[in-house]
């Protein structure tokens, strides 16, 4: 799998590299924004790592650039810590999110999460709800417009598993380490801030009234719960 590292720190480019080479990743960088879409586009890259402060283009530019044509998973590594900072990045297209400086194992996690495929064999492949289908063989989630038609709704790899993991437990109570073990494994299972950006998120696209949700519910100091 190619990982593309794009970080105007050539000390980070370096020690990026080095680490994941040596777990049999093939690195490329980058060590500007400019640099980093060119790079995506010649080298076509499984998963891409990029800071936010980057010179010509910034990380956010960088972002936006990308979405106009690929869907290839985003994972900001930064050391802005301000969570605006983090939700402008999801809302433009990142995947993840990792705050400088980091634990080699975390990051790792993040980059397994986001580069995973769940198997779908033998399950109900169609789940509808409200305006939306989630097809869950395509991996694929439609929503209804006010025209009468479908439109594809976007989500990120990390979005669509907190959104399978609850759908294939209709009316159940998913724990908050449940569904953070499945997304960046069992050393996560305290990082319940995340998953609040993930839901919200989620609400935003899923849901008609995102402030007051009907189908993916907060089940307070334990999960969250999946309702038709």
């Amino acid at each position: 799998m190619k990982i593309l590292i794009a970080d105007d720190d050539p000390q980070i480019l370096r020690a990026l590299s080095v680490t994941l080479r040596a777990r049999g990743y093939d690195v490329a960088t980058a060590r500007d924004g400019a640099e980093a879409l060119n790079a995506a586009i010649d080298q076509h890259p499984d998963l891409v790592m990029l800071d936010l402060g980057m010179p010509k283009l910034n990380g956010i530019e960088v972002i936006e650039g990308l979405r106009g044509w690929s869907q290839v998973p985003i994972l900001v590594v930064s050391g802005r810590t301000d969570g605006a900072e983090k939700v402008l990045a999801l809302d433009a297209g990142a995947d993840d999110y990792v705050t400088k400086p980091f634990a080699i194992d975390e990051l790792l996690a993040r980059i397994r999460a986001l580069t995973r495929r769940v198997p779908t064999a033998g399950d109900e492949a169609l789940v509808a709800f409200g305006d939306v289908t989630i097809d869950l063989s395509a991996r694929q989630v439609t929503r209804r417009t006010d025209a009468g038609g479908d439109e594809t709704v976007r989500l990120t790899p990390t979005e669509w598993i907190i959104l399978e993991t609850l759908v294939r437990s209709p009316g159940r109570l998913v724990t908050r380490a449940a569904l953070l073990t499945a997304v960046w494994g069992p050393n996560h299972t305290n990082d319940s801030g995340y998953l609040r950006v993930y839901l919200a998120q989620l609400r935003k696209k899923l849901e008609q009234e995102p402030a007051r949700p009907r189908h993916l519910l907060t089940e307070a100091g334990m999960g969250y719960r999946f309702v038709q």
